[in-house]
């Protein structure tokens, strides 16, 4: 499956830790590129509530989530969509997938280290891992295979969400000759 060449429509995947600051850069990202079309953000938290209402977070669930995002972010951007997908995504192959079916993508490396994210995390879930209620939190248990060759890198330690969106933009201006204000 591909998108038609001539859609202005692609897909910017922001992965990096739980609380590394994916979300808060989608929000500020989204309203620029609405300045050209219409923009969905698939956000991992909203739609695991429709696929998987009681996540275990197996492997098996895992990776049958991840194709479903990447699935529904391609058949958006088919559709003239462009998509954000915000979703930690913690192995390369659920990112590399998603970058199979959509060959307008880019992939955004959120970095930030594990000790920030976990004193930013107002969902509780570094917490819940810590206290055992959860053995698969990204980071503490379970491994994040950072991107090798992302398209951008954002340190959240160096840079606002409204830099960091700033700097994305560039990068879909210069792949896919978009203009933003």
């Amino acid at each position: 499956m591909t998108i038609d060449a001539t859609s202005k429509a692609f897909a910017i995947w922001l992965t990096g830790l739980p609380a590394s600051g994916k979300s808060t850069i989608a929000a500020a990202l989204k309203p620029k590129l609405e300045e050209i079309g219409s923009v969905e953000v698939l956000e991992s938290d909203v739609v695991r509530r429709i696929l998987t209402p009681h996540p275990t977070y197996s492997l098996a669930e895992r990776d049958l989530f991840y194709r479903s995002l990447a699935f529904m972010g391609a058949r958006l951007v088919a559709h003239g969509v462009t998509v954000l997908l915000d979703a930690t995504a913690n192995r390369r192959a659920y990112r590399d997938f998603a970058r199979s079916l959509i060959p307008q993508f880019i992939e955004v490396a959120v970095e930030c280290p594990l000790e920030l994210a976990m004193q930013r995390d107002y969902k509780g879930t570094y917490q819940r891992g810590q206290q055992g209620e959860s053995s698969t939190v990204p980071g503490l248990h379970d491994s994040y295979e950072a991107p090798v060759h992302p398209e951008v890198v954002i340190d959240t330690t160096k840079l606002s969400a409204n830099d960091a969106a700033r700097k994305v933009l560039e990068v879909v201006k210069e792949k896919f000759n978009q203009q933003y204000s």
